[in-house]
């Protein structure tokens, strides 16, 4: 059976509810043997590592930037106590999920823009500190992570994910050349994503990792629109079992089979994120 990895599965959102074992179960049948849970704010970064280990996964710890405006000073203090308190932890794979998003329009401006930038540049600090990769959020402020990421770089290189990217073919060598992995998802299933779609197609197949980011962006599969939700059709939700269609997508636009994407792929994951690699899975 083909092997997986969902780089980014948010298991602790609260649409998952109490189905939430039930959901992993789905996704390890259709060969998601491993999924890792990035947390957003200090208040989950217990339930993220719990999770990882009920269901042998593995987990970050971060401040998302759309977290950041709730987010206490001091938060990024607890945030390196729990670096180290959890260092020998295998589970705890990376700084995550950390980054900017000039995509809202009140964080794009003034304090909160200064304040974000703030955040990322500390969390980046930690990584280095603590040693670990990063999952970055890129929602059009690839050129600004960019920036900080050359700015505070490490003595050897960074590691990690651009986590859903969708910047230029340009901002995609610059991550790759800074020694990060490119993450895609569901939004390179739209046949309108034609930027995305060529980049998954043409990007250096060692350069890809895949991930869900379930609940949020669903693959066209699962796509309700306004008129539809007007109507009276629910959402439909994303979950980590998504992955191995999302996959076969990508394979299809890169023309190789389903299997070389998979075991790619999850070979990219070790090497972003490789405290996988002791886990004692075979990736």
């Amino acid at each position: 059976m083909r092997v997986w990895i969902d780089t980014h599965c948010h298991l602790d959102a609260p649409e998952f509810g109490a189905e939430i074992a039930a959901v992993r179960e789905k996704a390890a049948r259709s060969g998601v043997r491993h999924c890792v849970i990035p947390a957003v704010e200090a208040a989950n970064f217990e339930t993220v590592r719990a999770l990882a280990h009920q269901f042998s996964d593995s987990y970050a710890l971060g401040i998302h930037p759309l977290s950041v405006a709730q987010a206490r000073d001091g938060d990024l203090a607890v945030l390196d106590a729990a670096l180290a308190r959890h260092r020998d932890d295998p589970r705890l794979v990376a700084v995550g999920e950390i980054g900017l998003d000039y995509f809202v329009p009140e964080l794009n401006v003034g304090p909160l823009k200064e304040r974000q930038e703030a955040f990322y540049r500390e969390q980046l600090r930690l990584a280095r500190k603590h040693g670990l990769p990063v999952i970055l959020h890129v929602r059009r402020s690839a050129d600004a992570l960019l920036r900080h990421l050359r700015e505070l770089a490490p003595p050897q290189a960074w590691r990690g994910i651009a986590h859903a990217f969708n910047g230029s073919a340009q901002q995609a060598r610059a991550f790759i050349d800074l020694g990060l992995k490119l993450g895609f998802g569901g939004a390179v299933t739209y046949e309108r994503a034609l930027q995305l779609r060529r980049l998954a197609a043409e990007l250096p197949l060692e350069a890809l990792v895949l991930e869900t980011d379930a609940p949020d962006i669903p693959p066209h599969w699962l796509y309700v629109t306004a008129e539809q939700r007007a109507a009276g059709q629910s959402r439909r939700r994303n979950e980590p079992g998504e992955l191995p269609r999302i996959g076969a997508v990508v394979a299809d636009l890169r023309g190789i089979s389903v299997d070389v994407l998979a075991l790619a792929t999850s070979r990219n994951a070790v090497g972003a994120l490789p405290k996988l690699a002791g886990l004692g899975e075979e990736f």
